[in-house]
């Protein structure tokens, strides 16, 4: 079985009110799948009943072949996933080392944890009390926890917020090699740069439904537009000439050039003379800004 998660024309209601409304993906095993979406989307609902933690109304959701609807199958699937809520807290006074071998504890056995602490950038904070973390660490310290018992498929609700971008840039990378170590994740996040950078696949949720749903790079291509050029031009009495063979938008000393195929933007440099020049091409937040109507970052 090379899926990980199947979710087939999954519906949950509350009421007459469809939070999840007949959605249906697949995430495969030792892939990063990203669930994207606005507040009220529905994404936070979809991943409780995957984590069984909320009943569904109707369709069927299957994690590793178990049934999350099915109590015996929700205890075998809680045995071998890992997770991380966005706003992680534990024991206030307990101390990091303390709080991770903690979470060890509760799956039995005896779970090795410093490589995961050093890996982290934990090592030289284990002996400091939880509450005396900052935001970004305390981050760290729940990311941890959430794999102490080597699950097979982790669910990362926000992990790097909090975060300074040299921290979330380590966790990236740790990210990465829990995939390369044959792990799934699967991610949830606000930061387009790191749903684009680390996705294999991604979802974008809105209104209870799956608006958009593929691999970064064919999202970009089928819903980013243009390449965008700003130039800033030696000879201002250009800027009318350009309006007219393509569109633009002027703010201040520069002019924002919408190039639709490569051929355009060979003409543009060659024919234009600029003083500086800046090409843009599309990034998953273009796609979000187009499939939802909204920025996720706002």
């Amino acid at each position: 079985m090379d899926e990980a998660i199947v979710v087939g024309s999954l519906v949950k209601r509350y009421g007459s009110f469809a939070a999840v409304d007949g959605i249906s993906f697949t995430v495969n095993k030792g892939e990063i799948f990203s669930l994207l979406g606005p507040n009220g989307a529905g994404k936070t609902t979809t991943i409780e009943i995957l984590e069984c933690i909320r009943s569904y109304t109707s369709g069927d959701a299957r994690v590793l072949g178990y049934d999350v609807s099915k109590p015996r199958d929700a205890r075998e699937i809680k045995k071998l996933i890992g997770v991380l809520p966005q706003d992680f807290s534990t024991f206030e006074n307990l101390k990091v080392g303390e709080v991770v071998g903690f979470f060890a504890g509760l799956y039995g056995g005896k779970h090795e944890y410093d490589d995961i602490l050093q890996s982290l950038d934990l090592s030289n904070d284990r002996n400091k009390k939880f509450d005396d973390l900052s935001g970004g660490m305390k981050q760290k310290v729940g990311i941890a926890s959430a794999i102490v018992h080597e699950p097979e498929i982790v669910f990362l609700d926000e992990p790097t917020t909090g975060l300074d971008p040299g921290s979330r840039r380590e966790v990236w990378k740790f990210i990465t090699r829990l995939k390369e170590r044959g792990k799934t994740i699967f991610l949830t996040t606000h930061y387009m740069e790191e749903a684009q950078l680390l996705s294999d696949h991604i979802g974008i949720m809105n209104r209870g439904k799956i608006a958009a749903l593929d691999t970064p790079q064919r999202l970009i291509a089928q819903y980013g537009g243009c390449k965008k050029v700003e130039l800033k031009l030696k000879d201002e009495s250009l800027a009318a000439k350009i309006s007219q063979d393509f569109e633009t938008v002027r703010k201040n000393d520069k002019i924002t050039v919408y190039i639709k195929n490569t051929r355009d933007l060979n003409r543009l440099m060659v024919e234009t003379d600029y003083e500086d020049i800046e090409v843009m091409t599309p990034t998953l937040e273009d796609v979000f800004l187009k499939v939802v109507g909204i920025n996720l970052e706002e």
